[in-house]
C-alpha cells in the first residue's frame, strides 16, 4: 500500500523562513538549516524549500542555503524558486536537492518542464501550482462548486504576486502531458489561514490528473490533514505554520492519521 506523506515547508526570504496569510504579511520562523534538521528528526516523509522572493528579484536560488540544508537532511528535499532554465535544474539538483519545484518559469515557458524531464527524469519535476478561486461566471473555464458558490480557479506566478488568466484545472493537465512527476498544488486563498485545505481545488486535481498532488495551504489542525488526504484525494500534506510555531510535530500528525486507518509512514 502506497503511504501518505508528510511534508513541512520552508518558505525562505532573506536566509529566513517566514510565514504569512494569503502570501502577505511575512514574519519571521526561524533558520531554514535549523528548522530542517528538527523536521528530519521528527520523522517527516520529505522537505520543500522555496526560496519565495527568487523570482520576484529576478534572481536565482540561493545555492549555499540549499547546500547547508541539504546536509542535513536524509530524506528527499524539493527545492523551488528563481528556477528559469536546465541549466538552474541542473544546478540546485548538484546542490543537494532532490527534485525541484518549478512555476513562473514553467507558465512562460512550458518547454523546461519537459526538457528538465527528459534530461532528469520526471520523478525531479514538481509543478507547482499557486491557484486562486474566482466568482465569475466564464465559460471558458473549468468551474468547480465550492460551499461559497460556483467559481474557477486562477494560476499565478511571482509568488502570487501575478494572474496569469489560465486555468488550474486545464494547466494541471498539461504538465502531467509535458513530463511532470508531480504537483504542489497550493490554494492562495486557504494558505496561511488555518482554516484548512482547499477541499473542491485539492478533490478536483487530484481526479483531473494521474500523478501524485502535495495539498498545500490551510493546514491547522490534524483533522484538516485527514480531511486532505482522504477526501481531497491528495496523496501528501504539506504544512507550514503547525510545525514552525510548534503546534503539532510530525509525529503527532502520523499518530493521528495511523489511528485512522491512513497509511503513513512511522
Amino acid at each position: 500500500m502506497i503511504t501518505k506523506r508528510i511534508i513541512p515547508c520552508l518558505d525562505v526570504k532573506d536566509g529566513r523562513v517566514v510565514k504569512g496569510i494569503n502570501f502577505k504579511n511575512l514574519k519571521d520562523a526561524g533558520h531554514p538549516v535549523k528548522l530542517a534538521k528538527m523536521y528530519d528528526e521528527q520523522g517527516a516523509d520529505e522537505l520543500v524549500y522555496l526560496d519565495i522572493s527568487a523570482s520576484p528579484e529576478g534572481r536565482k536560488t540561493m545555492l549555499d542555503l540549499v547546500e547547508k540544508t541539504a546536509d542535513q537532511v536524509f530524506i528527499p528535499l524539493t527545492v523551488g524558486g528563481g528556477i528559469s532554465s536546465v541549466e538552474d535544474i541542473r544546478r540546485i539538483l548538484k546542490a543537494g536537492a532532490d527534485k525541484v519545484a518549478i512555476n513562473t518559469a514553467a507558465v512562460k515557458n512550458p518547454e523546461i518542464i519537459k526538457k528538465g524531464a527528459t534530461k532528469f527524469g520526471s520523478q525531479c519535476i514538481v509543478s507547482a501550482i499557486d491557484a486562486k478561486r474566482v466568482y465569475e461566471n466564464n465559460k471558458t473555464k473549468n468551474v468547480i462548486e465550492t460551499l461559497e458558490g460556483k467559481c474557477w480557479l486562477e494560476v499565478y506566478i511571482y509568488g502570487g504576486r501575478k494572474p496569469t488568466g489560465i486555468d488550474a484545472i486545464t494547466w494541471a493537465k498539461k504538465v502531467e502531458e509535458l513530463g511532470a512527476g508531480e504537483i504542489l498544488l497550493t490554494s492562495m486563498d486557504a494558505d496561511g489561514t488555518k482554516m484548512g485545505f482547499d477541499i473542491p481545488l485539492t478533490r478536483t486535481i487530484s481526479e483531473e490528473t494521474n500523478i501524485p498532488i502535495i495539498a498545500s495551504g490551510g493546514a491547522g489542525t490534524l483533522e484538516h490533514i485527514y480531511e486532505a488526504l482522504t477526501i481531497g484525494k491528495a496523496d501528501a500534506a504539506l504544512a507550514a505554520s503547525i510545525f514552525h510555531y510548534k503546534e503539532y510535530t510530525v509525529g503527532d500528525i502520523k499518530n493521528y492519521l495511523k489511528e485512522r486507518n491512513v497509511p503513513v509512514r512511522i
